[in-house]
């Protein structure tokens, strides 16, 4: 009986060292934030302490926009070493739906760099999810920006054509006037 006890005390002392190693990489975060689009811009990010590495997260940043543009997004984040940190392992952009828009991994190791471009950001409910998992022990943080430049209407691009084209008529008039020489008379 005592082998027994004994043999099952070190079962469970090896899985609790196991599981406290993160070996089953269980999650530290799953954020759901909203931010607000402030002159069409917002920062944000997350702050993960020291002690759990192996464990994964997954954050979420819901937005809303009333105009319609291009986005553009970086996500940075930096350690002392590769080793070291957090290991960003997406970086990308959802309609309301929930239809994938895009993300690009720039660089990796003590520095994760992370980038997404989106033409023709259509007005709406959008969401950004970061997925990764801390490298190891040590705290690790991420920082992100959003910023949503507008596309002009179809009516801004022909008063500014039309205005061109009457810029260029004035000059042109100006340069030919009725009854004089289109060149200058050379003196002889």
């Amino acid at each position: 009986m005592k082998k027994t006890k004994a043999i099952l005390s070190a079962i469970a002392l090896a899985s609790a060292t196991f599981i406290s190693q993160g070996a089953f990489a269980a999650p530290v975060t799953d954020t759901i934030e909203d931010i607000e689009l402030i002159d069409n811009s917002a920062f944000f990010g997350n702050l993960f302490t020291g002690g759990n590495s192996g464990a994964s997260f997954t954050d979420q940043f819901n937005f809303t926009t009333s105009i319609a543009g291009e986005l553009t997004a970086d996500l940075f984040s930096l350690s002392s070493k590769a080793s070291n940190g957090l290991n960003i392992t997406g970086f990308s952009l959802f309609d309301a739906a929930g239809q994938l828009l895009g993300g690009t991994q720039v660089s990796t190791g003590m520095a994760d760099i992370w980038t997404l471009s989106y033409s023709n950001l259509a007005a709406g409910s959008y969401f950004v999810k970061v997925n990764g998992s801390l490298a190891s022990n040590a705290a690790g943080k991420y920082y992100a920006n959003i910023a949503l430049a507008p596309v002009p209407e179809p009516a801004s691009y022909a008063m500014m054509l039309a205005g061109l084209g009457l810029v260029g008529y004035a000059a042109r008039r100006r340069k030919f006037k009725p009854g004089t020489p289109a060149t200058p008379a050379t003196p002889a």
